[in-house]
């Protein structure tokens, strides 16, 4: 691993250049790596650090999604996150049951329930009284309520699991160097071809690449702004996540190894959680909001007010969980487009399909991060990638935007 200021690559031509060693960049740099074709790993900040969106020690992992596309994408991730741990040789997947629970007449939990069952995924609609009794009384919901039980779910730690690709993309010969701002890329002025990334470090430092791959999160509008002149419409968001105190005498009935599933609850708040796992005593609930924020001028404060959080968790966990106020709150940053999919395309332009970018993963995408690894090396290396269906994600439905 090569460090800041280094100068024994700047003169060397990358098959693959991958911008931003979060989650996404970190998978991506794995997968091409792996295939045996020489890999730049370029991260602005510090290797695993905490102003992104792939620190901390807990994400879910569910495939019950309202849009089918998501639920397929999640059972090749599943895989693929199995697979990677094999080769590193720990575990980042800590699997147990996910629950969704809502209105019984929400469009989208009956969608998420319609795609399971098409997918021949293990899935069980519970009332509120078969809630109530599956769970012992740890969960409650309104009579017009249901509760939804699939068996693919999960807890993802993320610091981990972001270590594992770059260690994995090291041993298979990668280069990762840190502390590396990318201030433009542009289109390699000879008759090779390829592009060429500069850096804002003070030795000037500059890599050349026959391809590149851009995964810098919340940075990527400003990014791709400087790059291409397009605005994309990624709008980076500064949530919360909260750390609730399980009531004595009930720590264990909260945890993976008593059976707790991940969850999330539809409607106004939109709740998720995980069980108590990596702060024993505590169990992690959120809402999926956040105000908008500019990514490098974050005010790192706690939201106005907990109260919509604390009435569900009130209601939904029989007194269980101490909802007075969080034992511990995390600043994190979601990356949200109008629709809430993702962003997977070549950005085109001048710099055609030398350049791809994934973003905008909306607060949904760190499961996915294997497989999207696999979907920009497959992009990169061949120019298209099988087996998904990327037209959800191009950027062509944005057109409506004048400057896209």
């Amino acid at each position: 691993m090569k460090g800041e200021g280094d100068m024994g690559y700047t003169g060397k031509t990358f098959d693959v250049i991958v911008i931003g060693g979060g989650v996404m960049g970190s998978a991506t740099a794995y997968s091409v790596a792996k295939r045996g074709h020489t890999t730049l790993l370029l991260e602005q900040f510090d290797f695993l650090h905490h102003r992104g969106s792939s620190h901390g020690e807990s994400r879910t992992i569910r495939a019950s999604y309202s849009k089918s596309f998501y639920s397929q994408m999640v059972v090749e991730a599943a895989q693929l996150w199995e697979q990677a741990e094999s080769e590193a040789g720990y575990k980042v997947y800590h699997k147990t049951p996910q629950f969704d629970m809502g209105p019984s007449d929400s469009k989208s939990l009956r969608c998420a329930i319609a795609n399971c069952e098409s997918s021949s995924m293990t899935c069980r609609v519970l009332d509120h009284t078969q809630v109530s009794d599956h769970f012992s009384g740890k969960i409650s919901v309104p009579e017009d309520w249901i509760g939804v039980l699939t068996e693919l779910g999960g807890v993802i730690k993320p610091t981990k699991a972001v270590s594992m690709f770059q260690t994995l993309a090291l041993r298979n010969g990668a280069v990762l160097m840190d502390n590396m701002e990318v201030i433009n890329i542009c289109k390699k002025d000879d008759d090779d071809g390829g592009i060429v990334v500069y850096t804002s470090n003070s030795n000037g430092d500059k890599f050349c690449g026959k391809k590149c791959v851009v995964t810098v999160g919340a940075w990527m509008q400003k990014l791709v702004k400087t790059v291409s002149g397009l605005s994309l419409p990624i709008q980076p968001r500064e949530t919360y996540i909260c750390y609730w105190k399980i009531k004595d005498g009930h720590h264990g009935d909260f945890t993976i190894e008593g059976g707790f599933p991940t969850f999330s609850s539809y409607g106004e708040p939109h709740v998720f959680g995980t069980p108590a796992l990596e702060f024993p005593g505590l169990i992690k609930i959120g809402v999926h909001e956040g105000n908008t924020c500019d990514p490098d001028k974050r005010t790192w404060g706690p939201p106005v007010s907990f109260e919509p959080m604390k009435r569900w968790i009130e209601e939904r966990f029989s007194g269980l969980i101490e909802s007075t106020a969080p034992a511990v709150i995390q600043s994190c940053m979601y990356s949200m487009t109008p629709d809430e999919d993702f962003v997977i395309d070549f950005l085109g332009g001048e710099l055609g399909t030398d350049v791809a970018i994934a973003g905008g993963f909306s607060g949904h995408g760190f499961k996915m991060a294997p497989l999207v690894g696999r979907i920009l090396a497959d992009m990169t290396l061949h120019g298209e990638a099988n087996g998904v269906d990327l037209h959800h994600f191009k950027l062509a439905r944005f057109e409506g935007n004048s400057n896209i």
